[in-house]
């Protein structure tokens, strides 16, 4: 397998171009493309995305640059937000707060409009708005299939005063033309050239690997039930109003990436969609969104499960916990909203919550408030050594003294009048790490000796919160008689 490239981030002052238009013309579908990442989702429903998302568009031997994704914006007249369509209703004032942020960060913009609608009252007024921001600009003509027709479907909009091209996202239909365009708007002195093939996509869409560059930012990916307060949390550890917060469940939808230096530790936190019972989902948009939340916890380097202090234990919490158990997921536990939890009720809520990591007892639990900021200084260093406890590689010589230590200490009990017999143990891997026991029959390992050796094996080689893996082999197996 051919080994990747080493992390190398984008310097700080890479360009940025927004993508920006009302809802619903297929600025995430053609975000997705730019960054040949499926990252955002799309849907024919309008106002999908509301937070703002970031991606690379990369291509060998050109310079790399940051692409946004933003909400649709819903303007009058006045430049005054307007009432959007329902999938918005409520968030019109925020998504155009961060769609302003997304123009002040870039170099350009990119107004996205939908070919097969013509030019819309909102698209004219995004239009005056673009203009006045005195950003260099052009118009993105969606939805447009081919050559044949792009003239016809692109008339109407040569009264926006931009520079026009017609593409489909969809189809991919002049794309590339389009990513060319936009390179021109990024300034001459930023010239890196990127030496990771275009398939690559967004560094944060890879998934940490054993041959990481352990100088890679921490990834800490935020899971847990809608209104626990995953966003909240993210702003106040990155120290920015990121993330649109409010009482509405289900207000993220999109996994969002959001890069930060915290006390002097660069993070990439990924704030997910609420995750409610399957039974409970009814539209295929809450599903594609929990299912990126799952699929986020896979990528990072730890899992953040937030949980609703003054919730109590729910039993979705349980199912996550279970979850992220079962997968051998290095998590932690963070119990959110504790500034309105009275000293009777901590107790009661710890208590629960220890009893549901009984299995996994090596998992920290942390009460923290975003509103207050308790104990929200701990949560990066203790994440950070997760990391590091997770990709510890043992030495053979280090793992034949602990394999006799281990036996001296305690000797395998008697399983119908016989004992396990040991041989020999490795370390087949890390993250997370993975030990075999070689023994002539696995049958005679009890459940209860097996946790003996897990908890030796954790405190020789100071394996304090990460999960590990414990396995035996026989290595002696009679043949049946034919």
């Amino acid at each position: 397998m051919q080994k990747r490239a080493p992390y190398r981030p984008l310097p700080s002052t890479a360009p940025k171009i927004a993508l920006v238009g009302r809802p619903n013309v297929g600025k995430s579908t053609l975000f997705n493309r730019l960054i040949r990442s499926k990252r955002a989702i799309t849907h024919d429903l309008p106002g999908i995305t509301r937070d703002r998302m970031e991606g690379i568009v990369r291509g060998r031997g050109k310079p790399p640059f940051t692409i946004i994704d933003t909400g649709g914006v819903t303007l009058d007249a006045h430049e005054a937000v307007a009432e959007g369509p329902a999938g918005l209703r409520g968030f019109e004032t925020e998504i155009l707060r961060q769609t302003e942020a997304a123009i002040e960060e870039s170099v350009a913009l990119v107004l996205v409009v939908d070919a097969r609608e013509g030019v819309t009252p909102f698209d004219e007024h995004v239009a005056a708005y673009i203009r006045k921001s005195g950003k260099p600009a052009m118009v993105a003509v969606n939805k447009v299939d081919g050559p044949e027709n792009a003239e016809t479907l692109m008339a109407d909009f040569y009264s926006l005063g931009l520079p026009l091209l017609p593409c489909s996202a969809e189809h991919g239909f002049n794309v590339r033309a389009l990513e060319e365009e936009m390179r021109a708007f990024l300034p001459d002195s930023f010239s890196e050239e990127d030496d990771l093939p275009p398939s690559a996509g967004d560094e944060g869409e890879t998934a940490p690997e054993e041959d990481e560059d352990e100088n890679a930012p921490l990834r800490l990916a935020l899971l847990g039930r809608p209104n626990a307060g995953k966003s909240s949390l993210v702003n106040a550890l990155a120290r920015t109003d990121r993330m649109i917060v409010s009482d509405v469940a289900g207000t993220t939808r999109d996994s969002v990436d959001v890069s930060a230096a915290v006390g002097g530790i660069p993070v990439t936190f990924v704030d997910t969609a609420g995750v409610r019972r399957r039974a409970k989902i009814t539209d295929t948009v809450e599903r594609y969104s929990v299912n990126s939340s799952i699929k986020s916890t896979t990528k990072a380097h730890v899992t953040l499960l937030v949980v609703d202090g003054p919730g109590g234990l729910a039993q979705q919490d349980k199912r996550l916990i279970d979850l992220l158990s079962e997968r051998v997921t290095p998590f932690m536990v963070l119990i959110n909203k504790c500034d309105l939890l009275t000293p009777s009720e901590t107790k009661a809520v710890e208590k629960a919550y220890k009893d549901a990591l009984v299995f996994c007892p090596h998992v920290p639990l942390l009460f923290v408030s975003a509103v207050n900021g308790k104990n929200l200084k701990k949560i990066i260093p203790l994440a950070g050594e997760i990391r590091r406890e997770c990709a510890v590689r043992i030495p053979t010589g280090e793992l034949n003294r602990a394999f006799e230590a281990i036996l001296a200490r305690h000797q395998p009990p008697l399983v119908k009048g016989a004992r396990a017999k040991f041989y020999y143990m490795t370390q087949a891997e890390n993250k997370p790490p993975t030990f075999v026991f070689f023994v002539n029959s696995e049958e005679r390992v009890l459940p209860s000796y097996a946790r003996y050796v897990e908890r030796s094996l954790r405190k020789t080689f100071g394996i304090a919160h990460a999960p590990i893996r414990v396995h035996f082999r026989s290595t002696h197996v009679k043949k049946k008689k034919k």
